[in-house]
C-alpha cells in the first residue's frame, strides 16, 4: 500500500482513525455504520488489513492500529483535512462540500503537493470543521459537547466531528443556519425530547435553529 491508489483500504483506515478520535468503540459494527457497508464486507476488509499488518484485533473484538497502520492512517487523515482546507480557502467551494470533495482528493495527493498545500494555507492546524490535522502543532483546548451546555450560556463552536461530516445533508443544514466553527450561539430552550433551540448570535440569525440532541452531541464548543 505504500505506492499507488488504494481508496477502499485507505477508506477503512480513515474511518477507524476517526472513530478512535471520537472515543467510539472500534468494532466492526461501528465501522459498518460509519461507512455504510455490509457487515460481511467490513469483516473481509478488516481481516485483509490485519493480514497485511495494518490492524490488530483483541479478544473483545476491538480493532487497533499496528505502528505502520497508525502512521498510514494519520497520513491519510492529514491529506484529507488539508484538502478540505484547500477546497474551501483556495478553490472557494462551500464548507458543506469540502468533506465529499476531499474524499476524492486524499488518495492521490503526493508528498510534494501536500507540502505545497501547507505553504499556501499557512500551516493550518485544523480542517474547516475544526478537527485537528495530524502532524501539526494543534493545541488541545477544553471543549464541551453542545448537548451538555446549560441554557442561556454563550459558547463558541469549535469542532464538528467526522460523524457529522459523513452526512452531507447535515452539513448543509448547519452551514445554512450559521452553525460552524467560530459561530457564537446559546441555547434558548430545550424541548422534552432534548432538542435544542439555538439562538445563533454570530453570524446573526433572526429565527431560532433547532438541533437534535444526537447532533448536538457531535458539536463541540467552548464557553465564553
Amino acid at each position: 500500500m505504500a505506492d499507488g491508489y488504494h481508496p477502499p483500504l485507505e477508506e477503512y483506515l480513515e474511518a477507524i482513525y476517526s472513530l478512535s478520535e471520537e472515543g467510539v468503540s472500534t468494532i466492526q459494527a461501528r465501522i459498518a455504520e460509519r461507512l455504510g457497508h455490509t457487515p460481511q464486507t467490513v469483516s473481509e476488509t478488516v481481516h485483509k488489513l490485519i493480514e497485511e499488518g495494518y490492524l490488530t484485533i483483541n479478544k473483545q473484538k476491538m480493532i487497533d492500529f499496528t505502528p505502520i497502520g497508525r502512521k498510514l492512517s494519520e497520513s491519510i487523515v492529514r491529506r484529507h483535512r488539508l484538502a478540505e482546507r484547500f477546497i474551501v480557502e483556495i478553490v472557494g467551494l462551500s464548507w458543506s462540500q469540502a468533506h465529499l470533495e476531499a474524499g476524492r482528493w486524499e488518495h492521490v495527493i503526493s508528498p510534494e503537493v501536500e507540502k505545497r498545500f501547507v505553504e499556501l494555507l499557512g500551516s493550518p492546524t485544523t480542517c474547516p470543521h475544526g478537527n485537528p490535522i495530524p502532524g501539526t502543532n494543534y493545541q488541545t483546548t477544553e471543549q464541551h459537547a453542545l448537548s451538555g451546555v446549560a441554557e442561556n450560556i454563550e459558547v463558541v463552536v469549535k469542532r464538528i466531528t467526522e460523524q457529522v461530516e459523513v452526512s452531507h445533508e447535515m452539513l448543509i443544514y448547519l452551514e445554512a443556519n450559521g452553525i460552524m466553527p467560530g459561530s457564537r450561539v446559546k441555547i434558548s430552550a430545550k424541548t422534552q425530547d432534548n432538542t435544542l433551540m439555538l439562538a445563533v448570535l454570530e453570524p446573526h440569525r433572526k429565527d431560532p435553529v433547532l438541533v437534535e440532541n444526537r447532533l448536538a452531541d457531535q458539536i463541540f464548543c467552548v464557553v465564553i
